[in-house]
């Protein structure tokens, strides 16, 4: 009950920092008479929000202990854009597309210097001019063992899972563009891996409406993978992160290697943040080694460090799409299509689920 009300002050000092600073031309990190920083960090909750915790925020504050964290979830660019627009920017450290930070680079979100992060093990596009990357998240096709108990009879392919004939059931798919929405429909309707960019959007949503009836369509990570746990799916792309907790939970799960779309997961600081150097020097620490270890042992996600050397448990070995469970292909997502077009098939997608 403590901790709450302590974070709960923390916001109320934040807000009324933010108005103080305002009115008389702001500073770069506000803080207490003592120096003390509370960031509000906004990840997309659960256990991949508590690994984060764990991994990147905790050995932070005992390095720096006038740095403290109050977290909250889920993450929005158009709520980052509505505070924006609003001066009252109350968000620090937001979890982001890279491509959404690139394209509302210098508008929705600060640009950052990270010129003293070592890039040399770094996956390429892991650091970007208002962003850097924390992991590579991939979501694969998979389904509930018990729905498919026949592997001869089980789906096998991308394609699969838009044969509603062939097998029927319940699918689940992330709203979310990082997690290959507009992709897979694509790879289903023939288009080869290497040949995805620049998608073709229409295209994509015709394939996804022969599904439509059929299809939970999850707006966000933990809204799907309750879902998956309820039995209200049968087969579905779910980011690793959450395959993982749900095996470890013992829901018998079939992952499918067949071609998997996987996109680097980005931290960036709202356009107006009063702590964008504060935001910015923490942020420089979660592509170190031990923490972007530690991340992919929780998650299973891959490490956009490639000096970390993380030891997977058995779950997230099955989920790793850089590891030897994969035996089919990759697409990571190409940074630069979607940074040049990420406003734009964000509407296109968002009216077509609308509609």
């Amino acid at each position: 009950m403590v901790s709450r009300t302590v974070r709960v002050g923390a916001t109320l000092s934040t807000l009324a920092l933010l108005a103080t600073l305002a009115a008389c031309g702001g500073e770069t990190t506000p803080a207490d008479p003592d120096g003390n920083v509370a960031l509000t960090f906004v990840g997309y909750g659960g256990v991949g929000q508590q690994a984060m915790i764990d991994n990147y925020q905790k050995p932070y504050t005992a390095a720096h202990p006038n740095i403290t964290f109050v977290n909250t979830s889920p993450p929005d660019v158009a709520q980052v854009k509505a505070q924006v627009e609003s001066g009252s920017v109350v968000w620090d450290v937001v979890a982001v597309a890279p491509a959404a930070a690139t394209q509302n680079c210098g508008t929705l979100f600060e640009p950052l210097d990270f010129s003293g992060v070592d890039p040399k093990d770094l996956v390429k596009g892991t650091i970007g001019k208002c962003y850097i990357g924390n992991f590579i998240n991939a979501s694969p096709f998979a389904y509930r063992t018990e729905a498919f108990p026949d592997p001869a009879k089980a789906p096998k392919t991308v394609a699969d899972f838009f044969d509603v004939q062939k097998f029927p059931g319940q699918r689940g798919i992330l709203t979310n563009l990082q997690n290959g929405i507009l992709e897979y429909p694509l790879l289903a309707d023939g288009v080869a891996p290497d040949a995805l960019y620049p998608l073709d959007a229409d295209r994509a949503l015709k394939k996804l409406d022969t599904i439509r009836d059929v299809t939970t369509f999850a707006p966000n990570v933990g809204a799907l993978q309750q879902a998956v746990g309820a039995k209200q799916v049968d087969m579905f792309f779910l980011a690793d992160s959450r395959l993982v907790p749900l095996m470890n939970d013992g829901t018998a799960i079939t992952v499918v290697w067949d071609t998997t779309v996987a996109s680097i997961n980005a931290f960036a600081v709202p356009k107006g943040s009063p702590k964008v150097k504060a935001a910015q020097q923490f942020m420089a620490t979660v592509v170190a080694p031990q923490a972007v270890a530690g991340i992919s042992e929780v998650l299973g996600t891959a490490p956009v460090n490639l000096a970390a050397k993380p030891n997977l448990s058995e779950n997230a070995t099955k989920v790793q799409v850089y590891g030897p469970a994969n035996t089919g292909k990759t697409v990571l997502q190409d940074v630069d299509w979607y940074a040049a077009n990420f406003n734009e098939v964000t509407t296109k997608l968002t009216n077509w689920l609308a509609g």
